[in-house]
């Protein structure tokens, strides 16, 4: 396309989602779609029927009750009161109704967050291996995405973040459990993030905000507890999905909170409604609002996902793959037995074995497998691995080889 058909800011959006939309656009991985034996590991999407009771609650919600039930709706009383009582029971903190802002899911919450807070120019810190539409985001938001390695173990890395703030920095998104390396990040890192921040705000003379996208905050393994960054800074959004829970990403619902301690909440509770408003009526539609009192009570079986994580790890070891056990999240993080992970994705598509490479997210190397794939998917996929691991072994591409010895 013709670049002056565009805006630059689309342009440079454009070109920061270049590497994903490139394999979710090839026609070698759209096959997956048609293909009745593909092994399906690229996205979170569901591979089973929805759960029944997300059924029953859209059934239920769907009759009328008044005229006004499919009127225009935004951020409505009965389901900010249910989300403000959730979050009251689950994080044991005094969260208040008129601090909820239903969303269509995580994606949009992040990009009304970053509308209602954000300059030109303004500086945002995202973590790096990211979700892959964090940089995409920021640019849309006419503001400069600064990215920060993780440290060695998968944690945060405080120094780099520290040493990346500078005046113009507005915010930090922070991804816990994080999509990809399913790390949950330890409150004592959170706590010092928090002083980190704190001290920060005192020289660039204005809040910094923190974004937490907690789209995983419910799916976590081995009994772990999950602590909110949310917990230690004030000047802070959580951000939430029922897309992961309820494993109905298609059906966009999330919200954002305020958390309790927000300093002077009512100018940036405008700011969030405001940035609603022109971000393309950014609120849930009406039915999924209704239904709100069921649906979060409703989840899918983390027992069952653990163990799908355990099976998988187990066999992909015996194999001889590197692969770490994942503290939470729908995802596994295997290294590719080639350095150029794409072209090992794409010898796996022999065995029509879909996966996402880890390049795309900002971890070359590695490549990346999604629990949500079904039982009869993993252990049929599993012989696939197996062959492509030993081709791997035997037999560097071309490519690679050109990598090591560049």
């Amino acid at each position: 396309m013709d670049d002056h058909l565009l805006s630059r800011k689309i342009s440079r959006v454009a070109w920061s989602v270049n590497s994903v939309m490139s394999v979710l656009n090839n026609p070698d991985f759209e096959k997956r779609n048609q293909d009745l034996e593909a092994c399906d590991f690229m996205l979170g999407n569901p591979h089973e029927m929805p759960l029944s009771g997300f059924v029953e609650a859209l059934q239920k919600s769907v009759v009328p009750h008044n005229k006004d039930w499919y009127a225009y709706k935004m951020n409505e009383p009965d389901a900010r009161q249910t989300v403000a009582d959730s979050l009251q029971s689950w994080r044991e903190l005094p969260y208040r109704a008129e601090d909820i802002f239903l969303t269509t899911g995580a994606f949009s919450a992040l990009n009304v967050a970053l509308n209602a807070i954000l300059d030109p120019e303004d500086e945002v810190i995202y973590i790096s291996p990211p979700w892959f539409f964090y940089e995409a985001m920021i640019l849309a938001a006419n503001a400069i995405p600064v990215r920060v390695k993780m440290a060695a173990n998968f944690d945060l890395d405080l120094g780099a973040i520290d040493a990346a703030i500078t005046p113009r920095t507005r915010a930090i998104i922070v991804n816990s459990p994080n999509n990809p390396t399913g790390k949950i990040y330890p409150a004592q890192t959170l706590r010092s993030l928090g002083l980190l921040l704190e001290a920060a705000q005192k020289i660039t003379g204005r809040p910094i905000f923190l974004l937490s996208d907690e789209s995983y905050s419910k799916i976590v393994f081995d009994n772990r507890r999950f602590i909110s960054p949310t917990v230690f800074h004030p000047y802070s959004f959580l951000i939430y999905t029922y897309g992961k829970t309820l494993l109905t990403p298609g059906q966009r619902l999330g919200f954002i909170a305020l958390p309790p301690e927000l300093p002077d909440p009512q100018p940036v509770r405008d700011s969030l409604f405001l940035s609603q408003m022109v971000s393309g009526y950014a609120f849930p539609n009406a039915l999924l609002q209704h239904a709100l009192p069921d649906l979060d009570k409703l989840s899918i079986s983390i027992r069952h996902l653990e163990e799908k994580r355990d099976h998988m790890v187990r066999a992909l070891r015996d194999i001889g793959y590197q692969v770490h056990h994942p503290e939470g999240t729908f995802y596994l993080l295997p290294k590719s037995p080639w350095i150029d992970d794409m072209a090992f994705v794409r010898l796996l598509l022999e065995y029509k074995i879909y996966c996402l490479p880890g390049s795309v997210c900002e971890l070359p190397g590695y490549f990346r497998i999604s629990l949500t794939a079904n039982d009869a998917m993993i252990d049929r996929s599993l012989s696939g691995f197996a062959k492509a691991f030993e081709r791997a072994r035997k037999h560097q591409p071309l490519r690679t080889r050109e990598v090591v010895h560049s």
